[in-house]
């Protein structure tokens, strides 16, 4: 199993999906990626598991719930959007490990 680093920039879901424009953010992203035929290394996750890991724990607690995340794996990218968003947290994780089996999984129900 290959641990791999994931960065984040969390912050309440309301803000993250409603006050901030962040869906162009991330189109412009995503057609910028094909353009220059790029893999997506970014996804945005609304009530992300890896919260729930042990070490995560204060992290967790300064986030308004429900959570949403963006996470990379490029740490340029979270520090860019750490900087246009300004009132989020970020903070890097290694999965998949014991504690974050899936980095991408999220526990909103899917309705």
């Amino acid at each position: 199993m290959t641990m791999q680093t994931y960065y984040y920039v969390l912050a309440s879901q309301r803000f993250l999906t409603e006050e901030e424009p962040i869906d162009e953010v991330l189109q412009e992203r995503t057609r910028n990626y094909h353009e220059q035929e790029k893999e997506i290394d970014f996804w945005l996750v609304n009530q992300p598991a890896f919260l729930e890991a042990p070490e995560l724990a204060a992290v967790k607690a300064q986030c308004p719930q429900p959570a949403s995340a963006i996470i990379s794996t490029n740490p340029q990218f979270v520090t860019w959007l750490k900087l246009r968003l300004e009132f989020v947290i970020t903070g890097a994780f290694q999965a998949p490990s014991y504690t974050i089996p899936q980095p991408l999984a999220s526990l909103a129900s899917i309705s």
